[in-house]
């Protein structure tokens, strides 16, 4: 071999190493706890590289966590009331640092600020907020009539706190390959392994000056759970957007105070700590931290620019007090570009949640992250309003099949090595058999089907069931299933009933006929055992029943259920996004399950002699529901809703009732409304709020009158009234009003004893007016005295303790009037369980 070939081939290779040896050890992690002198946690110190704006503030215990790719010699930490600490440190890691800060003697004053009421005078801190309050609607794409610009989002869920008890589980027997694929977070230096990865890219058009905002979805990729739509629907629900210069910021249905609120200074404290040049803009360093626990409140710092007064970039974390389920660590942080020397856009928003059991620090969890970036901005480039009506649903079929050529082009960042590999990882990893449990176990809890190939049974929830008529009730169910997208869909089901010995069923089809206004077709048929006014509000939906209909434990006897054998067809379309126009027509039959128990008995004749207990009635209908703000996935016949409680509804509805085809026994009109509307009350919580307002026009017997909801389960059930048992108030004329308001744990907080327990506070107020006409009295013979709320409107209120164990809510309900109705309950506890945030 040439000698000379050698040396310089040689030194070629000691060149690379050194580069990378440089790589590996230029990066440096930092993590520890700040302590007073008497070794007690100091919790919201400052904590940053010197010369840098890259920094943390400490959490409640004291500790931080904080790198960068550019190696820094030291580290510094400053708070009020406090002197400066210098900490040195190594090249690379430098773990379980104890950084000891001493007190000022000269400043007891300040020491006392980090605890108590902050003075709005003579802090610099509090004069740049005003001017940020001032300054805030100029910056953005507000500022201009229309807009467009490129959005890539990226979300991933992580499995974090990675250790050999997790690897050598017996769960991952077959898996553990898997962990070589695991990194470690940035934000708090916890291992993690990628297990699941959504992308997306898309172009956003906006109008001012209309008020209309359209996103078109230029491509769709994901992985891990990649077919299972409803698990991915709760992921997106996660992520809603936000925006920082709001006084509140809406995450996980709960409001939380933004530090850039005008409100703000009520629930922070704010301190100036830094001024620094950024992009050539002279920006100032403002670090703030909650006054009190348990608040759904943030600490971190933002840098803002000195003549703009806009935000160029800022950190939030939700503190480990605050009063949020499932959540340990809540971090957000924005970067803002310049596009000129008044005008600031975003360019990157990242979020990070650690979903997790318990806020141990050692306790496992899962990341869900949320990578947004933001690119090619235009500005006042109108189009026509028909462009933002033109889609029903912005998603297209081709987005969900781009090739590796497209994603390459339209990344605003490039993946890591970890996030390209997942991609195969969880291909491999689909091929294993414990996998493969996990992943069924999984889509069974979010879907509530098992997948058995082509079809699915389900849900499996209402296989067992059971009522005072029908006794225990076994239910078999399932649906044709190809995938999410399916355009579509055979399902039904078969019960038999252990007490009445008889067998029930229902079938159904749907078909999306045209994708791009969503024509679709549904009919089917039901012969079931149901409890008839369980709502107000008409369903002909031949696959449901009503939750009165089967119930384990209730309030008293439930004998007045109905058999119902339903026909239905319909036909709906959505000419504009969230608005769904629909034709119907239904025939039902309608006669009591046990009639020696109850009746839905009616005269015939107007000689009041001649009787008939069955009802047989056809209708025709129309019916238009205006969801705006909702948000979906998937394209097929069946939809998910992302944000499935933040949008309000709107329902139109009416019915006309035909004497004489098909032996239909009446002629009348009904017309119903129904409306809901949620609301975001700052840091007063949120309030549900439901109007309900209908009229039948026509004679009509009991079994097709207006029933108002009671409820005799033990569970609180929205839109009913707990105090009331079934058929106790009917109607032909109503208008209802349901209000429920979740203090979200704001008074809680503030009680020492509570505080710790993290419960929440809760407020309902239900009321109901309503007439009965005389003659629709007057044909009744089922023997029950009907009663509307005609005199004085019937109400009643609650109030109710959520998150105990995270888990349960219980109401206490109170019947405002009408005590002496006959078995009238005056007081009652209601109750229910769930996974809230």
């Amino acid at each position: 071999m040439n000698l000379h070939f050698f040396k310089r081939h040689f030194f070629l290779q000691i060149f690379i190493l050194l580069v990378a040896s440089t790589n590996l050890i230029a990066q440096v992690k930092a993590s520890g706890k700040v302590v007073d002198q008497n070794n007690e946690p100091v919790p919201y110190a400052n904590v940053y590289f010197p010369g840098t704006i890259i920094g943390t503030v400490t959490n409640e215990d004291g500790s931080f966590y904080l790198e960068d790719e550019t190696y820094h010699s030291s580290l510094i930490i400053s708070f009020i009331g406090y002197k400066t600490t210098t900490i040195n440190l190594n090249k690379g890691a430098n773990y379980k640092l104890v950084a000891k800060v001493e007190e000022e003697t000269s400043s007891l004053n300040a020491v006392h600020i980090v605890t108590g009421k902050q003075s709005k005078k003579n802090n610099p801190a509090i004069d740049i907020l005003r001017k940020i309050w001032k300054h805030k609607r100029k910056n953005g794409v507000k500022q201009f009539k229309q807009y467009a610009y490129n959005k890539y989002e990226k979300l991933e869920f992580d499995l974090n706190n990675i250790d050999s008890t997790l690897i050598n589980n017996r769960m991952f027997k077959g898996m553990q390959f898997i962990f070589n694929y695991q990194d470690t977070s940035r934000i708090s230096g916890k291992t993690f392994l990628p297990i699941f990865i959504n992308e997306s890219v898309s172009k956003v058009y906006g109008d001012n000056l209309i008020n209309k905002e359209k996103t078109e979805l230029l491509g769709n990729k994901n992985s891990g759970f990649s077919n299972n739509q409803s698990l991915i629907a709760f992921v997106k629900d996660l992520y809603t957007t936000y925006d920082v210069y709001d006084n509140y910021i809406k995450l996980y249905d709960k409001s939380f105070t933004s530090p850039l609120s005008r409100t703000g200074v009520n629930v922070y404290n704010y301190a100036l700590t830094d001024s620094a040049y950024i992009d050539n803009k002279w920006c100032y360093n403002i670090v703030y931290y909650p006054r009190r626990k348990n608040e759904l409140t943030f600490k971190g710092d933002f840098w803002v620019n000195d003549t703009t007064w806009a935000i160029k970039d800022i950190n939030m974390e939700a503190t480990k007090s605050a009063n949020i389920n499932w959540v340990k660590e809540l971090y957000i942080e924005q970067e803002y570009d310049v596009l000129n020397d008044s005008l600031f856009l975003i360019t990157r928003d990242y979020f990070q949640t650690d979903f997790t059991l318990n806020k141990k620090e050692s306790s496992r969890g899962l990341y869900g992250k949320r990578t947004s970036l933001y690119d090619s901005y235009k500005f006042d480039e109108p189009k026509k309003e028909k462009f933002y009506k033109r889609e029903v649903n912005p998603t297209t079929f081709d987005a969900y099949q781009r090739d590796d050529n497209f994603w390459e082009t339209n990344r605003l960042e490039k993946l890591n090595k970890n996030e390209r590999q997942v991609y195969g990882m969880l291909d491999t990893l689909k091929q294993v058999k414990a996998f493969k449990n996990l992943y069924t176990i999984s889509e069974i809890l979010a879907s509530g089907y098992i997948n058995l190939g082509k079809v699915e049974y389900g849900p499996v929830f209402s296989t067992v069931g059971y009522n005072e008529i029908e006794g225990f009730r076994l239910r078999l169910g399932g649906r044709t299933y190809t995938g999410p997208n399916d355009l579509w869909r055979l399902q039904g089901y078969t019960a038999y009933g252990f007490g009445d010995n008889k067998f029930k069923y229902s079938i159904a089809a749907k078909f999306l006929l045209n994708k791009k206004n969503r024509l679709k077709l549904t009919f089917g048929n039901r012969r079931d055992v149901e409890q008839l006014g369980a709502s107000l509000t008409n369903t002909n939906d031949v696959q449901g029943r009503s939750f009165a209909s089967n119930t384990l434990f209730g309030v008293g006897d439930n004998r007045t259920l109905t058999n119902i054998n339903l026909t239905s067809l319909n036909l709906a379309c959505e000419p504009v996004k969230n608005l769904v126009v629909s034709l119907s027509s239904s025939y039902r039959t309608l006669k009591p399950a046990n009639p020696n128990l109850f009746s839905l008995s009616y005269f015939t004749d107007n000689t009041f002699t001649n009787t008939k207990e069955t009802i047989e009635q056809l209708e025709v209908g129309t019916k238009i529901t205006y969801t705006p703000r909702k948000k979906t996935t998937g394209y097929g016949v069946d939809r998910f809703k992302v944000n499935k409680n933040s949008h309000p509804i709107l329902f139109l509805e009416f019915n006309k009732g035909l004497k004489g085809p098909l032996g239909s026994d009446f002629d009348y009109e009904k017309i119903q409304l129904f409306y809901k509307q949620p609301f975001n009350i700052g840091g007063f919580g949120r309030l549900r709020s439901t109007i309900e307002l209908g009229k039948t026009f026509g004679t009509v017997p009991l079994g097709l009158l207006s029933i108002v909801p009671g409820n005799q389960s033990y569970f609180s059930i929205y839109n009913t009234f707990p105090m009331l048992n079934f058929y106790e108030f009917a109607t032909d004329t109503y208008s209802s009003l349901h209000l429920e308001h979740n203090f979200g744990g704001r008074i809680f907080s503030r009680i020492p004893l509570l505080r710790k327990l993290n419960l929440r506070e809760l407020v309902s107020f239900r009321t109901i007016s309503g007439s009965i006409s005389d003659k629709n009295k007057a044909i009744d013979n089922s023997g029950r005295t009907l009663l509307a709320p005609s005199s004085t409107p019937y109400y009643e209120y609650s109030l109710g303790v959520g998150n105990i164990f995270k888990l349960i809510r219980i109401d206490f309900n109170f019947r405002g009037n009408y005590k002496n109705n006959t078995d009238a309950r005056n007081f009652g506890i209601t109750g229910s369980f769930g996974f809230f945030f």
